[in-house]
């Protein structure tokens, strides 16, 4: 088998507040969107502006680092790996796919007090987190479902 690489860096904006969860195993697990955005020019020289929203989805110890600092308009920096799942609606019986970037490093670029409010410059140095050890290779192996996290 050749070598692969799945590895997403993202930079960007917070798009609202962390949603907080815990696995049946007791494991936090948090999820928020990110934005990023590019300009371009278009056709007539006018300069455009498109905006991308990127699920992200973090366990154990960046879920924690994400509740206690993170809130919508915060700046972070990301690394992680893309992952897609899916699962059986229950209304409509059709398959719904979700693709999300598993976090695996952060960069916090702006930080809140613990009440919600920015932080002094202090808080507001780059502080890194590296949960490689701590993040599960798939879904399957803390064995959750869907069920199990409620958003």
């Amino acid at each position: 088998m050749s070598k692969t690489v799945n590895k997403i860096i993202l930079l960007g904006n917070v798009g609202r507040d962390p949603e907080l969860a815990s696995t049946n195993g007791g494991t936090l697990v948090a999820k928020l969107s990110l934005a990023t955005s590019e300009r371009f020019k278009d056709k007539q020289g006018e300069w455009q502006e498109r905006t991308e929203w990127h699920n992200l989805v973090a366990y154990a110890r960046s879920a924690e680092i994400l509740r206690d600092y993170v809130r919508k308009g915060s700046k972070l920096f990301v690394e992680g790996r893309l992952t897609t799942r899916s699962w059986d609606d229950k209304e409509t019986g059709k398959k719904i796919y979700r693709t999300e970037i598993v976090v695996g490093d952060i960069s916090l670029l702006s930080s809140c007090d613990g009440n919600g409010k920015g932080g002094d410059g202090e808080n507001r140095q780059a502080s890194r987190n590296k949960a490689a050890n701590h993040e599960p290779e798939e879904y399957g192996d803390l064995g959750i479902t869907d069920q199990d996290v409620p958003f």
